[in-house]
């Protein structure tokens, strides 16, 4: 530890150890806050947020037009049903959201701000963590003691996004923004903007920036599948308004769960049959001589990589009326004016987005350590999906990739719930995972086709291949496990 980082004690934290410390207040530690609250009011708790503000990635990212493509009667918490209109939401209402799911459970007042954890360190003898925390506005750092940590931290950086380098980038005289990091003074009205990336954000930065922009142009290198999506559910809107909310949200919640695993699994199964029909819907939405196959058709498989959703054709529809065109193919360099492709085509630009993904960071970035011995999360396998072996009394947040993320959350934080329940009966404290003996077949944790992922695959814990050590993607049988399986599984130990 620095020398000039001296450990000091926050005010907001009380001397002794909690029951939980729940590393982040975005919409996983806000989640775990409420089930704790709501199972075990009994339980000792706060949060620690390395920001200035809870809402994660719902207040990180400031890019015009930033909403959900999961579905928010999936994405939302199963005790709090989405009451918009929207099913396809604004980060401005998933925040509004958020904040009424804390304020309900009093979580706001329990959240210390711009305290990032440095590190955590396990000692056996006490049975405790300690935590080392920074205040990211002074440097100074505290310690916090727990009997459990929960890690609500996301998977991606939060100080740096990817950003590949292009060639002669310093030859371009206009902007060069990156999403992660969208100034709020960015005007770009009557500009001509070139936006550099086929994911999610960049898909949903089009049609976001067509009314002020002079015109759009997206420069991709692969394309990507996206699926238009209706902005409202319709069946949604009808079971509110003729059956008591609550039980309008569970059969839509259970609806929309179910249509998404249909979909992935059909695409699996039938990905020829899943590439024609997403192209017979991409043409529905394009004039009829526009070429398809150009620029909507990626040379893998639909869910080999996570899909793009577009609330009622939008992004289509700029492309259609001529406010934004898509580029295909490799960018050979940044010019004065704009991009030059490999092609000879030239992008002219007087802003460039460089919507070109995230950076994995997993577990937060944050140094573990377990009777003085440091720990590598890529050496080790999770349980369940929560936990990692020979990690005593952690866990975390990481919810599905094909699918709504909150609903793994969800499940994650009503088996903690249980857990310690189950530990207190028995009078227990610790609980610790054990590898099975002998070989296990493993791969990496999140085992997905997208560039982020690819690029972070030695970080990453693994999973193996078989329960319980397996990271499931189906929430039909993770309720299963989760909501009625044993909560003692043989391969926890607990003393």
């Amino acid at each position: 530890m620095e020398a000039s980082m001296p450990i000091e004690t926050d005010p907001a934290f009380s001397v002794e150890p909690i029951d939980v410390l729940i590393i982040g207040a975005g919409i996983s530690g806000i989640g775990c806050a409420c089930y704790l609250q709501r199972e075990l009011p009994g339980k000792s708790w706060e949060i620690v947020e390395a920001r200035e503000t809870f809402g994660g990635t719902w207040d990180l990212f400031k890019y015009p037009g930033i909403r959900s493509d999961s579905d928010l009667y999936t994405f939302s918490y199963d005790f709090k049903p989405w009451t918009s209109p929207n099913a396809l939401a604004s980060a401005e209402e998933i925040m509004s959201y958020l904040k009424e799911a804390a304020e309900e459970h009093n979580v706001l007042e329990r959240i210390s701000y711009n305290r990032k954890v440095v590190s955590a360190s396990w000692e056996s003898d006490e049975a405790l963590w300690t935590v080392t925390i920074e205040n990211s506005q002074t440097g100074a750092r505290e310690t916090r003691k727990c009997r459990w940590l929960f890690g609500a931290t996301g998977y991606y950086d939060y100080d740096e996004g990817f950003r590949p380098a292009f060639e002669d980038e310093d030859a371009f005289h206009g902007p060069k923004i990156h999403p992660q990091f969208w100034p709020e003074d960015f005007d770009y009205s009557g500009k001509r903007v070139a936006i550099i990336g086929s994911g999610a954000t960049a898909v949903t930065l089009v049609p976001s920036m067509t009314d002020r922009a002079a015109h759009v142009v997206q420069v991709q290198r692969t394309p990507t599948y996206i699926m238009p999506r209706p902005k409202q559910d319709k069946v949604a809107l009808w079971l509110k308004k003729w059956l008591p909310p609550k039980v309008a949200y569970g059969l839509t919640r259970w609806k929309n769960t179910r249509v998404q695993r249909w979909f992935y699994l059909y695409c699996q199964k039938f990905p020829n049959r899943a590439r024609r029909l997403i192209r017979k819907l991409n043409r529905q939405h394009l004039p009829a001589d526009y070429p398809v196959d150009v620029h909507f058709k990626p040379p893998y498989n639909p869910w080999d990589q996570r899909l793009c959703a577009v609330p009622d054709a939008d992004f289509f529809k700029d492309i259609s009326a001529g406010r934004a065109s898509i580029v295909t193919g490799h960018i050979e360099r940044f010019t004065p004016a704009g991009i030059q492709m490999k092609s000879s085509e030239h992008v002219d630009a007087d802003a460039i987005i460089i919507a070109t993904g995230l950076k994995l960071k997993m577990m937060g970035g944050i140094d573990f350590t377990v009777d003085g011995k440091p720990v590598d999360v890529s050496d080790h396998l999770v349980f369940k999906g929560l936990m990692l072996d020979g990690i005593p009394n952690y866990s975390f947040a990481i919810g599905y990739t094909n699918s709504s993320w909150t609903l793994k959350v969800g499940l994650v934080c009503g088996y903690l719930c249980k857990l310690l329940k189950e530990m207190d009966r028995q009078g227990k404290t610790v609980c610790i995972p054990r590898r099975p003996e002998g070989e296990i077949v493993t791969r990496p944790l999140m085992d997905f086709g997208a560039g982020y992922v690819k690029r972070a695959v030695a970080s990453m814990p693994k999973q193996g291949d078989d329960y319980p050590w397996e990271m499931s993607s189906d929430y039909t049988t993770d309720i299963a496990l989760f909501k009625r399986g044993k909560v003692i599984d043989p391969a926890l130990e607990l003393f």
